[in-house]
């Protein structure tokens, strides 16, 4: 596990991340103030098509100082400036996101999205794959997340653990308005516009860690607890995003469905095959190809009204 960075550290990381991005940007200035952030999921990297193709800037993680490489499969690992909508609104997309299980510290994970606050972001739009546990979400349906439940969080491994970064936000952060309202809102008003008919619900998303997908008795654990959908990333960074004073819109793409039954028991004379139901990561990206479209039309749709 990584160490926690000192603050003057991590500040001065954050300065030179935001000094070479500018300077990337600088031959385009209509990019050079991004108006919104948006993270992408698990096999949504394809909202980044959604930008109009020129002007656009393409800047891999690698070549940013404090940005720690993506290793997971759907996630392509580099940031993306372009110009979305009829109104063209600068966005930055992170196509690829950095997770806790991967090895990195909150410190690293959530670091784009300091950087991207201090580039003058106002609105940090999220999005996810994400397992669902309301036995009324089906595979392919959208989640606008309403709430969350932190578990590590819970547990003691929090985002803004250590010495607060006062230049960002408050020591003791509310989170009873971390999901904006209007924002929401309008997220549902473009989908109908659309006519968008995937289902789409509102609902609280629940952060477990990662990387295995829940147990059995850990989906019906999360049920209990009030989870909607469970994921592995999102809450972190929409913490990270209040700390710094960002609005916040969040979508999960369910993608499977947990399996809350109890396990095939032993003592009976046919019992049901193990691996019925079981999730995997290659279910998880071929639902959010088709449902993909979907999303990034509703997603240009909501940011051409930021």
């Amino acid at each position: 596990m990584s160490e926690q960075i000192p603050v003057e550290e991590y500040l001065q990381l954050i300065h030179n991340a935001s000094a070479v991005i500018g300077s990337k940007l600088d031959p385009h200035p209509i990019l050079s103030r991004p108006r919104v952030m948006i993270i992408c999921g698990s096999g949504l990297g394809g909202i980044a098509n959604t930008l109009a193709s020129d002007p656009i800037i393409e800047i891999p993680y690698s070549s940013i100082p404090g940005f720690k490489t993506s290793t997971v499969q759907g996630h392509a690992g580099k940031l993306v400036f372009g110009l979305i909508g009829d109104n063209k609104v600068p966005v930055m997309c992170m196509v690829g996101r950095l997770h806790f299980y991967e090895g990195y510290s909150f410190q690293q994970t959530t670091f784009p999205v300091r950087v991207a606050s201090e580039l003058g972001v106002g609105t940090v739009v999220v999005t996810n794959a994400a397992g669902g546990i309301n036995q009324s979400y089906k595979p392919g349906d959208l989640m606008v997340i309403e709430d969350h439940v932190n578990f590590p969080g819970l547990a003691g491994w929090h985002p803004l653990r250590g010495a607060n970064l006062e230049q960002f936000g408050p020591r003791f952060l509310p989170l009873s308005d971390a999901y904006d309202h209007s924002l929401r809102k309008l997220f549902v008003e473009k989908a109908r516009e659309l006519n968008v008919t995937r289902p789409i619900h509102e609902g609280t998303y629940f952060f477990a860690a990662g990387p295995t997908f829940e147990s059995r008795a850990e989906v019906r654990a999360i049920r209990t607890l009030g989870g909607d959908a469970v994921g592995m990333s999102t809450v972190p960074e929409v913490i990270v995003a209040r700390h710094c004073g960002l609005r916040v819109l969040a979508l999960s793409l369910i993608t499977n469905a947990g399996v809350g039954d109890k396990p095939p028991s032993a003592l009976h004379p046919n019992p049901v095959a193990l691996d019925d139901g079981m999730a995997s990561h290659a279910e998880v990206l071929q639902a959010a190809d088709e449902a993909s479209k979907d999303v990034e039309r509703i997603i240009e749709a909501t940011i051409n009204q930021l």
